[in-house]
């Protein structure tokens, strides 16, 4: 039989969320702030849609491969630890290029070791994601998982928050990106010791005898294919608009200062978020998960439909406000819903690097998205932002009708054996 999951926590849910908070301080401040920023000085304006829509699809290519394959090996361990470890060292390594190459070079020689640092970016945060992501179905019963995976999107959500402040004191300052890169590797490092140091690491490889069920027969189990769709679409509807918000304050708000609207636009999108993340969690453990995104997904679609239409930035900042409470409801179900979907609890890290792709193979969007911005635009009337704001809109309402194939009760999972 099975072995089922532990009575209680072995871990507290803040320790255990520490290196999400990095990790969410770490991917806002670089993906929203300062790559549109520092691709803009590389490439310059007519280009920057394209080339920041190909810098995230060339990033995913890393978040698609390597989550599974160190995923399968830490379970062959039983080891999560050491996988989180020298996955931030790389990550840290690859900013460290990345603000070298803003630093010290300009134009596409410049882009290119840039793209080079990224690629070491995304290659460790991987590495670190997929064992790290086992922690809360190995360490965490079914019946708390909606607390836990509240304070992980509650904690994603403060990370975030400090990122955009983090982002809006540095432009006001004039300070240099490199203050921007070492504070990204900071805020990474810290929490990560934080979980690393509190977290078992029993080195308890799976039996001999057990057998995993194959990579192909995963989605033949109905709760992890439909948990997988849904993730994929609400996360191609966060991927369709976030990379390009900061041209959208300086295009479609006439915002001057579009690096610090556009943080100051994520700040609310966070603080509203974090108000929903902790309490969505809680409610999911009583009424279950999908209830919780049928009113999330919701309510991002239409804010972002609405931010078309919007007559000035204070209007802009309401509806991001409105966002950002649909967003946290959504976080604060995001990884219980996933936790409950495994499909062997022999594989834990293997199956949610998997379900971890639902959610970073989406940046491919970006490419095309990117495309399509700067193709509507040249077209007039800021067309692009119509087209991409729609797409995004569609994904959400998608996502919100096909999450209700998910079983409102788990069918017995495979017996490896």
């Amino acid at each position: 039989m099975i072995a089922s999951p532990p009575a209680a926590p072995r871990v507290s849910p803040w320790v255990l969320s520490a290196f999400w908070f990095g990790t969410a301080f770490h991917w806002l401040l670089l993906l929203l702030v300062l790559m549109p920023a520092n691709v803009l000085e590389f490439v310059g304006p007519d280009r920057k849609g394209t080339y920041v829509g190909a810098l995230t699809a060339i990033g995913a290519v890393m978040a698609l491969v390597i989550p599974p394959l160190v995923g399968a090996h830490s379970d062959r361990t039983g080891r999560r630890v050491p996988y989180l470890r020298l996955g931030v060292g790389v990550n840290i390594a690859g900013l460290a290029v990345m603000g070298a190459a803003v630093t010290l070079l300009s134009g596409m020689t410049g882009f290119w070791v840039y793209v080079l640092g990224f690629l070491l970016v995304q290659f460790g945060n991987n590495y670190a994601t997929a064992p790290y992501s086992a922690l809360i179905p190995q360490l965490v019963p079914t019946e708390q998982r909606g607390r836990y995976s509240g304070v992980m999107g509650m904690l994603q959500a403060a990370g975030q928050l400090l990122g955009a402040v983090s982002a809006f004191v540095v432009g006001t300052l004039g300070l240099p990106s490199m203050v921007s890169f070492v504070l990204i590797a900071a805020f990474l490092l810290v929490p990560a010791l934080v979980t690393m140091r509190g977290v078992p690491d029993d080195a308890r490889p799976a039996p001999s005898g057990a057998r995993p069920a194959p990579w192909q027969s995963l989605f033949a189990y109905r709760p992890f294919l439909w948990v997988f769709v849904t993730r994929v679409l609400f996360a191609l509807g966060q991927y369709s608009v976030q990379p390009f918000l900061q041209f959208y304050n300086a295009d479609v708000l006439g915002q001057k200062d579009p690096a610090t609207s556009n943080s100051i636009m994520l700040a609310c999108i966070i603080v509203a978020s974090i108000v929903s993340a902790l309490i969505g969690g809680r409610i999911s453990d009583r009424v279950g998960r999908k209830p919780v995104i049928y009113v999330a997904g919701t309510t991002m679609a239409v804010a972002a439909l609405l931010l078309l239409v919007v007559p000035g930035f204070g209007a802009a900042l309401l509806l991001a406000v409105v966002f950002g409470l649909g967003f946290g409801a959504f976080t604060s179900v995001d990884w219980a819903l996933g936790s409950d979907a495994m499909p062997s609890d022999t594989s834990f890290a293997r199956d949610m690097g998997i379900w971890h792709v639902a959610f970073v193979a989406p940046q491919f969007i970006g490419g095309p998205q990117g495309a399509l911005l700067d193709w509507g635009n040249a077209q007039g009337d800021n067309l692009g932002y119509t087209l991409v704001f729609g797409v995004a809109a569609a994904f959400f309402i998608l996502g919100v009708l096909l999450v209700r194939n998910v079983p409102d009760h788990q069918p017995t999972r495979p017996v490896t054996t």
